[in-house]
């Protein structure tokens, strides 16, 4: 049986904690003993084997082995800047683009979005939540982060800079996604894909200006649920994370 996977801040010099949900969790649920083994995820990104130490209330402690980088982990990092659709297909969005490799999901706001902001602070309290739980489903070593969202596609524009390099996916057309991802070519990637109403001509010319690069999915139409994850198992499989 597989050790039960945990993330946690609480690790240095051999020793790791969990608190709060997770300590009730793993001591209470599971009823774990002394001596016992789980797999913890540190804020670095890489896996610990941790022998359970001590148990108190609200209070788990480890000794832990040196860190191991995660083969679940792809060598490049992947965000993706999702337009924000309506009726809760975010978070289904975050959950299988979690599963996929996503590093960060940041949704924004833009000309032809359906959706309206509306109670973003609680919502993104329960994306991350979400990813949290998808990230030790799939067996991640690191917990994607869910960003509040941007307020409109300017705000995309801008944060390009922070990118080895960045996808701009419209449903215009563009290159082929083959020509331009290779394994091993980039570190830090965006992956942009539209809401419902997709993205407005003047909003796929300030993406190319700001240095994106426009490509397509194919000739069919994809919902806006749809094209993320199939734009995420692309970039996998053109870099080289995914067999």
């Amino acid at each position: 049986m597989m050790p039960h996977r945990y993330f946690t801040r609480e690790l240095a010099d051999g020793r790791a904690a969990l608190t709060g949900s997770d300590a009730h969790h793993l001591a209470d649920v599971m009823r774990a003993k002394l001596g016992e083994e789980v797999v913890l995820c540190g804020p670095d990104g890489l896996e610990y084997l941790g022998t359970v130490t001590a148990i108190e209330p609200g209070r788990v402690e480890f000794s832990v082995t040196d860190g191991t980088t995660s083969k679940a982990e792809p060598d490049c990092t992947v965000t993706l800047f999702a337009g924000y659709p309506k009726q809760g297909k975010l978070e289904e969005v975050i959950r299988h683009s979690v599963e996929l490799g996503v590093t960060g999901i940041v949704p924004f706001f833009s000309r032809y979005c359906v959706a309206a902001p509306k109670k973003e602070d609680a919502k993104n309290e329960r994306y991350n939540r979400i990813a949290a739980e998808a990230a030790k489903q799939a067996g991640r070593a690191m917990l994607p982060h869910v960003a509040m969202p941007l307020p409109d596609f300017a705000a995309v524009c801008a944060a390009m800079k922070d990118f080895d390099l960045v996808l701009f996916f419209y449903e215009g057309g563009g290159a082929p996604l083959r020509e331009v991802l290779h394994p091993g070519q980039y570190k830090r990637i965006a992956i942009i894909t539209g809401s419902e109403g997709g993205f407005s001509v003047e909003e796929a010319a300030a993406a190319k200006a700001a240095g994106a690069v426009t490509v397509g999915l194919g000739p069919r139409i994809l919902r806006c649920e749809t094209a993320p994850l199939a734009a995420l198992t692309a970039a996998m499989l053109l870099t080289g994370n995914l067999e």
